[in-house]
């Protein structure tokens, strides 16, 4: 009995803490205080800085701050995969950049060669895979590595 309320106890902790930790939004959804976003629950608009996890690593949660504050990374789009099998890491990765890179002048307003922004993607792994993760996001960048301050939607640059 002792275990189990340690469990619920601890549960209850995580809960609370997900709560204060949690990105705010509006009621049109958008970012209106920072906080963690997860991976998995992401918005087209959604801006975040980067994750602390480096390349290669699974990233369950984003660092959501609200677009008209600094920040490193705009969603543009979300793509769903509708491949009947994982294909691999590698034809993964092309396969969400190939459809980012579609997507990218249609919200940017400029073809993705003649821009400053740069293409950044998150996709499924093979472990998500078998969570059914499903869902390919683009996010934009600055490649200069400054600071991205408001929407790139529309803006040509």
């Amino acid at each position: 009995m002792k275990n189990l309320a340690i469990y619920v106890l601890v549960a209850m902790v995580a809960v609370g803490y997900n709560m204060l930790t949690s990105a705010d939004r509006d009621a049109t959804g958008a970012i209106v205080d920072e906080g963690s976003v997860d991976a998995f629950n992401i918005h087209v608009g959604d801006c975040f800085d980067d994750p602390s996890s480096t390349y290669g690593d699974e990233i369950s949660s984003l660092p959501g701050v609200p677009c008209a504050e600094p920040h490193d990374n705009e969603v543009y789009a979300l793509v769903n995969v509708t491949m009947p099998e994982y294909p691999g890491e590698d034809a993964m990765w092309d396969h969400a950049n190939d459809e980012c890179l579609k997507r990218f002048e249609g919200f940017v307003g400029l073809e993705y060669e003649s821009s400053s922004l740069d293409i950044y993607t998150m996709y499924p792994s093979t472990e998500s895979w078998k969570q059914d993760d499903r869902e390919v996001v683009c996010a934009l960048y600055d490649m200069n590595v400054e600071k991205l301050e408001g929407s790139m939607q529309g803006r040509g640059i």
